[in-house]
């Protein structure tokens, strides 16, 4: 999926990494349940979390963009900012970004030298770290880059659920969930109740919590009574009941800078005038900018024969993302066409369930893979086929797309490519 790394040091780097366990790239049956591996890392490399501010994002769907609308305005605000994230979609790098841009490989590969250093020391001795995971040992690497780049504020984004996620060392002065849906059940839990109990686990004593979720909602009933017993406030800003997936994010974001100016956070730069952090550093520019790849991207793709076919990239794999993409887009009316959809999903994912939701569109389906954690696309029609969805299969991912572009332009319909940020990955690649 990734664009090709040009550092040796990375790439040297990243071939070792991929011998430890990976949690993104295999079943997730079980998952260590404590936090101790992270600690002594950390540790080994000077507890570089606590060199910076941060706001500490989970929930269902949405923490990507949500991460990236955050940092954009404290960014405006005058402030170095870190932001990590997971998955990316192009190349490694972009999980870690500052002041708005990817970090260098060089710089990446020296983090994770360090890293991965830390690591075989404490192998060596026999210490918590030993047990450090793939995913471990790159979210220690982003705080080592946020530290030694001195970074003001760093915005992180927890990796699945946020309990004992790696990201969940740290003291946050905000910590978000964005939403709760049913994903990784088998993992977090059958219930949204118990879902959010996991993903409350990112809010520590004092911390300010901003959650879209209202109180009598069973799983915001959980974040607020965690909220209750840690002694933190819990803001819930008010959106609009059709409001679109953008304008949920936003009203995230700028409640996360309204309560940062409320704790006393000043814009800086030279010749403003400091006034507190606040919704108003989210203009349409700032907003334009802080868009990520591959979450409800619309591009116009020219054919080989000259006909132009609207084409979205969204990664939704969550049955109720996808729902709120489709509806969404349905607003526009060059979306009301008929849709062709290119396909993958993981072996983890509700494939029913996302399935179920393009019922109620006018869709036809291309299913595809992208890896090992691809569920087979003839699994896929046979699923789609009993709930009377029109689909084919084309194993390779590049061919389906052109498939997908050549029946588009000849019926009239769009393409929507989805299921995966790997399949939007290798797309946008080509």
């Amino acid at each position: 999926m990734s664009s090709r790394i040009e550092s040796e040091r990375l790439a040297n780097c990243l071939a070792e990494l991929d011998q430890l366990t990976n949690w993104e790239r295999r079943p997730r049956g079980d998952m260590r349940v404590d936090l101790e591996p992270m600690r002594d890392l950390a540790h080994r490399l000077g507890d570089p979390q606590n060199s910076f501010r941060i706001v500490h994002v989970a929930g269902t769907k949405g923490k990507g963009s949500t991460c990236a609308l955050i940092e954009a305005g404290l960014a405006r605000a005058g402030f170095s900012v870190g932001r990590y994230a997971s998955p990316h979609v192009m190349h490694i790098t972009e999980r870690v970004s500052i002041d708005g841009r990817p970090v260098g490989e060089e710089r990446l590969a020296d983090a994770l030298g360090a890293a991965l250093a830390a690591f075989k020391d404490a192998r060596r001795e026999a210490t918590a770290a030993q047990g450090a995971t793939w995913f471990d040992i790159l979210t220690v690497s982003a705080l080592l880059i946020f530290s030694m780049e001195g970074v003001e504020w760093a915005v992180l984004e927890t990796g699945l659920g946020g309990r004992w996620d790696s990201t969940n060392i740290v003291q946050s002065d905000v910590a978000v969930i964005t939403n709760i849906d049913l994903e990784h059940t088998e993992i977090l839990g059958k219930t949204r109740a118990a879902i959010a109990f996991e993903k409350a686990g990112i809010i520590k004593p004092g911390t300010t919590v901003v959650t879209l979720l209202p109180e009598a909602d069973e799983a915001g009933a959980v974040i607020s009574a965690r909220a209750a017993e840690l002694g933190s406030a819990v803001r819930r800003p008010m959106v609009p009941a059709d409001a679109t997936i953008e304008q949920r994010n936003v009203a995230v974001a700028a409640a996360v800078l309204d309560v940062l100016g409320k704790m006393g956070v000043m814009t800086k730069g030279a010749g403003a005038v400091s006034e507190p952090l606040g919704a108003q550093l989210l203009d349409p520019s700032t907003i334009e900018a802080a868009r990520l790849p591959g979450r409800l991207e619309k591009i116009a793709v020219v054919t080989s024969h000259g006909d132009k076919v609207n084409v979205v990239l969204d990664g939704a794999h969550v049955p109720f993302n996808l729902a709120a993409v489709l509806s969404d887009l349905s607003q526009e009316e060059k979306y009301r066409a008929p849709c062709i959809a290119v396909v993958s999903i993981a072996e983890d994912k509700d494939a029913a369930g996302l399935l179920s939701t393009m019922t109620r569109h006018d869709i036809s389906i291309i299913f595809t893979t992208v890896g090992a954690r691809s569920r087979s696309p003839e699994q896929l029609k046979t699923i789609a086929d009993s709930l009377g969805l029109l689909s084919i299969v084309v194993p390779d991912p590049l061919e389906a797309y052109q498939e997908a572009l050549a029946g588009a332009a000849e019926s009239g319909a769009w393409v929507l490519v989805t299921g995966s940020l790997y399949l939007v990955g290798i797309i946008r690649a080509a």
